[in-house]
């Protein structure tokens, strides 16, 4: 009977993405997994997030729910990675109703993004949008303070009629430095340089760059006052914290010079502060006085993601039923060490492929591991139930969906990425295993299609990884070693296990998944 059912079900997931068997069955497990990552960052382009998110209706403006008038009265800046392809689309939504805008984008990003075929992320000819670019290498210069201080200063004209539209992406801190005098860009890299290599949390790091900095921290929206502020946000940061994802210029948040010193104090640094920086810290007050119409609240500002990992793997998980996978979202927040990311998901394969019934030390060592990389014993559970399910009762194949940003201990010098990386160590995990299209297939792929300094964004790997690599002569733990999982993907069967969607003009981390086929259930 659970035969049958898992054949109904099966039957049913095809018919309702109108896709027929047979075409589901000419496609491999990896040619599958690659639509799916596909799809995941398609859904999550500058163009399409802003036009998801922006509505406009005659001479009024819909964004999450609130509705702005427009009189000719809409102003625009940004600063991200991202920026140039969101204000594209945001002056095609928004038409003569754009009065002028300025944003701080990368270094040579207009002349890239024409290279790699992207011209619907740039600007008209006759844009009224100014492109500033800076930022070269992801440090913030001067070209960047240069565009932070045109924003700046365009800000602080607007009035109360005005609506600002800020549009952020990841990068965005580095392309908006604006330390608060006399402290120079430099000295504020250096210390922040220094605290982070001390061994800082991000919190601890992003309370030092507000209380330096004119903007960030709510500054930006500070400045605007009273104009009304909307800011769309594309998250590259673990959870969408707002006040973290390019430091929060439109989120405010009051930082004191004590808490500050006290951060530096603790990591034995407030002794070795430039003197620019000691003086900015000597004031014996907050960075700015509130209006009286502003200090009652944010009402003026209006803060809301519009792109995330989050969007990314649910729209991934659309695409991978329509190819007859069931979906499991794990969670949009792994992190930490990749040699423990990478056990996860090598035991979470073990676990949904077991014929029998899995040993409880797999899933007690699965629980332990989840805290370390960011994923919730809930989490955890509420992924081993359904694949558990899936096994026992036949429901078909499955695909688990999860997402983040591993770390990489960087010990030698090879060419690599923690996606790459990752797919190798999870290739030695599943070594042992049913090769494809019995066994799984696991990919990793960075969203903005590069991973580390490589033309790749990531790779495809299964259980017949390590006799693929001996059978060519490739020492898979040497390339480890050296971080080199680059060259490993390129020299291996030609380079076909790497994946090469080319630069995508976005970026909210990662994309991990893991495809696990259909298993025949054991009638007792």
């Amino acid at each position: 009977m659970a035969r049958v059912l898992s054949l109904l079900r099966s039957q049913t997931l095809v018919t309702l993405a109108g896709v027929r068997p047979t075409a589901l069955c000419r496609m491999s497990l990896e040619a599958r997994a690659r639509e799916v990552f596909s799809a995941a960052v398609d859904s999550v382009q500058p163009d399409v997030v802003v036009r998801r998110s922006m509505e406009r209706k005659d001479n009024s403006l819909i964004i999450d729910g609130h509705t702005f008038v427009l009189r000719n009265n809409l102003h625009l800046v940004g600063f991200g990675k991202a920026v140039l392809g969101m204000a594209a689309e945001a002056e095609r939504i928004l038409g003569d109703h754009l009065v002028k805008g300025v944003i701080s984008v990368p270094h040579g990003i207009q002349e890239t993004l024409r290279c790699h075929g992207k011209r619907q992320m740039l600007l008209k000819d006759n844009s009224r949008i100014k492109v500033m670019e800076g930022a070269k290498h992801n440090l913030p210069d001067s070209d960047a303070q240069n565009a932070a201080e045109c924003i700046k200063q365009f800000a602080s004209e607007l009035t109360e009629k005005d609506l600002l539209l800020v549009l952020i992406s990841g990068g965005g801190s580095a392309l908006l430095p604006a330390p608060i005098p006399p402290i120079s860009v430099q000295e504020k890299q250096d210390v922040t340089r220094r605290l982070a290599g001390a061994g800082a949390t991000i919190q601890e790091l992003n309370t030092v760059r507000r209380a330096l900095s004119l903007l960030k921290g709510g500054g930006l929206a500070h400045v605007a006052h009273p104009a009304q502020v909307v800011a769309l946000v594309l998250s590259d940061v673990i959870g969408d914290p707002l006040d973290l994802i390019a430091s929060g210029p439109t989120v405010r948040t009051d930082v004191w010079p004590e808490e500050v010193i006290s951060i530096l104090q603790s990591y034995k640094l407030s002794d070795s502060l430039p003197a620019s920086v000691k003086e900015v810290l000597g004031r014996a007050s907050p960075r700015w006085e509130s209006s009286k119409d502003e200090s009652g609240g944010t009402g003026h500002v209006l803060n809301t993601v519009i792109g995330s990992n989050s969007i990314a793997l649910k729209c991934a998980g659309r695409r991978a039923r329509e190819l007859g996978f069931r979906p499991v979202v794990l969670c949009p927040g792994v992190c930490g060490d990749v040699k423990l990311v990478a056990r996860l998901y090598g035991l979470l394969a073990r676990f949904a492929s077991s014929h029998d019934e899995p040993p409880p030390e797999l899933s007690a060592e699965m629980l332990r591991l989840g805290p370390e990389v960011g994923v919730e014993s809930w989490d955890l559970c509420r992924t081993m139930q359904v694949l558990d399910e899936g096994r026992t009762e036949g429901w078909g194949a499955t695909c688990l969906l999860a997402g983040g940003e591993p770390t990489v201990e960087l010990k030698g010098k090879g060419r690599g990425g923690r996606n790459q990386e990752l797919a190798l160590r999870v290739g030695l995990e599943l070594r042992g295993m049913e090769l494809p299209p019995d066994g799984p297939v696991f990919l990793s792929g960075g969203t903005d299609g590069q991973d580390g300094p490589t033309e790749a964004a990531g790779a495809v790997t299964d259980g017949g990884l390590w006799g693929e690599a001996g059978a060519q002569g490739l020492d898979i733990e040497g390339h480890l070693n050296n971080n080199d999982s680059f060259t490993f993907f390129s020299n291996i069967s030609g380079g076909q296990r790497l994946l090469s969607p080319g630069l995508t003009g976005t970026n909210v981390m990662d994309v991990h998944m893991l495809l696990i086929p259909s298993k025949p259930i054991r009638v007792q």
